[in-house]
């Protein structure tokens, strides 16, 4: 005879010892606390592929997880922005997705949870949430209440898997047979079955949401058709010598594949450029609105731009230099007419992000420009496609709007940008900036001669003069590379001859055309820029 607590631990039929195996207290605690989570992540997945599925009929903003995402962006504090950028670099976005999503599992989880005791109370947990990411749908820049279908349709189909799965977990969970009299195996599979069948739909139904946002993706198809103007203006050839002959440097042009993308857009936003048009307002004689036709024929000038975020920490990458064809925006505004007082131009993207950039930049004879082509082709989508901004010598968030919809002539008093009005610095011109390529930080590297370089920018200044110091030594002259022009970045080189094995420190500092040494001391990006000179360490083998 088997011990009293093995025969009180089994429960005898004749259909399947497996089938009868009662689960200890402890096991129907856990089941019920794995089988809520699993109900609650369920439910969120249909809530989300069924919402996603219908926003690619509606405006962008309809994507719940979109407009989430970006609102979160919104509210991101300078030192987490900061923090993200220089831990993931421009990864920034996949990240942020990822853990939206990894949140979103969490909440639903503990809905699930919820609803098994409670379901009123699970419930109304999905409809908070839902709440939330309807707020954060309706003041996106450009929403409507039409915008909202698309979630109030998922939610509805959350609560209706959610009020599915909860009994049969609650039945699977139990100690005894169900209330019809079958086993709970029964009740257990049962679960399983209807869990697989939904989340199988919603993967489905979501896989369907993709492939239909991507088929009427219009903008991509009609970019690659598009073929830009012979611009009035070409850029002035490049002179021979502006590659430093260093192996591993950046390429001085930089591929638009390669080109940093820092922005708010969580999603490329759509633009159709037979619908884009520019508003041009504000403190103005003559307010008008601008077509994309109209630009295209205007007379485009073409010019090498090196372009720089204001999130690049010292010798960070966060900076490229590309061939741009484009409108200078001070025809622009000469058409417009600025009224005396104005002093700043707030740009606007369609996503809503806004950029002030001082008017007097936007009316000198620097090639500021409404961009239309990037390195002899249309704009890329991510890089603001079919219009951005482009203006030498400012960091990108007060002059850079990419998808720009939107110009107003106005005051830094009336008006402040994205970033501005979040504690970054209103004007924001670029400092003057070196960093060491090669040798790559802690490599190793072959004794003898080492080729050591890297480049310089200070931009519509110019870079005169670049200087390294190896291992705390004296400075010494680096070679530089041959100028382009003011507006783009500069590269340098330095041949150390008879190198010895071990590790060593080079540094590097340069002087722009004014004969100004670059700041030493270092400082974060926030608010106006990273400063400091660039050190790294390699080891010669």
């Amino acid at each position: 005879m088997l011990p009293a607590p093995f025969m009180a631990a089994t429960y005898c039929s004749k259909d399947s010892v497996m089938a009868n195996i009662k689960i200890s207290p402890l096991g129907t605690k856990w089941l019920r606390l794995l089988g809520g989570a699993a109900t609650g992540v369920i439910a969120a997945g249909i809530l989300f592929a069924v919402a996603e599925l219908l926003a690619a009929f509606f405006a962008t903003v309809a994507s719940p997880l979109t407009s989430v995402g970006s609102t979160f962006i919104d509210f991101t504090p300078a030192w987490m922005k900061n923090f993200a950028i220089a831990t993931f670099g421009t990864n920034d976005k996949t990240v942020l997705l990822l853990s939206l999503a990894l949140g979103a599992i969490l909440l639903a989880a503990v809905a699930g949870i919820v609803a098994w005791r409670k379901f009123a109370v699970g419930a109304t947990l999905v409809v908070a949430f839902a709440v939330v990411m309807g707020a954060c749908i309706i003041t996106r820049s450009g929403a409507s209440l039409a915008d909202l279908v698309p979630l109030l349709v998922g939610t509805a189909a959350g609560l209706w898997a959610l009020r599915f799965l909860t009994p049969k977990v609650q039945a699977a969970a139990t100690l005894a047979p169900d209330a019809a009299g079958s086993p709970t195996s029964h009740s257990r599979r049962a679960f399983l079955v209807r869990s697989a069948v939904l989340a199988g739909a919603a993967v489905v139904v979501g896989a369907g949401g993709t492939l239909l946002s991507t088929a009427r993706n219009t903008a991509r198809a009609v970019r690659d058709a598009l073929k830009l103007p012979t611009p009035k203006t070409m850029a002035a050839p490049l002179p021979a010598g502006v590659q430093a002959p260093v192996d591993g440097l950046t390429p001085f042009v930089t591929p638009n594949a390669d080109f940093y993308r820092i922005d708010t857009a969580l999603i490329v936003p759509q633009i159709d450029p037979s619908q884009w048009q520019l508003r041009v307002h504000g403190m103005v004689e003559q307010e008008f609105t601008m077509s994309f036709d109209e630009l295209l024929a205007s007379e485009l000038v073409e010019t090498y731009v090196t372009l720089t975020c204001v999130s690049n920490v010292v010798g960070g990458n966060l900076a490229g230099n590309a061939k741009w064809l484009g409108y200078p925006l001070r025809e622009v505004l000469a058409r417009a007419k600025p009224k005396p007082g104005a002093d700043m131009v707030l740009s606007t993207s369609s996503d809503g992000f806004s950029a002030s950039t001082p008017l007097p930049v936007l009316q000198d004879d620097r090639n500021a420009l409404l961009a239309v082509g990037m390195n002899g082709e249309p704009l890329p989508l991510e890089h603001g496609f079919p219009v951005r901004m482009v203006v030498p010598g400012l960091y990108g968030f007060v002059s850079a709007t990419k998808w720009v919809v939107d110009l107003e002539v106005t005051t830094f008093e009336q008006k402040a940008g994205y970033w501005t009005s979040r504690g970054w610095s209103s004007h924001g011109p670029i400092k003057t900036s070196s960093r060491v390529e090669v040798p790559r930080a802690l490599g190793r590297v072959p004794a003898g001669t080492v080729a050591i370089g890297g480049s310089a920018w200070a931009q519509q200044r110019g870079i005169s003069k670049v200087e390294v110091q190896l291992d705390n030594g004296p400075w010494q002259p680096a070679t530089l590379a041959a100028e382009a022009s003011l507006d783009t970045w500069r590269q340098w080189s330095f041949i150390w001859n008879g190198a010895p094995a071990g590790s060593h420190n080079v540094k590097v500092r340069a002087y722009d055309t004014d004969g100004t040494l670059q700041v030493q001391q270092q400082a974060p990006p926030e608010p106006d820029g990273s400063t400091g000179w660039h050190s790294i360490t390699f080891t010669v083998t």
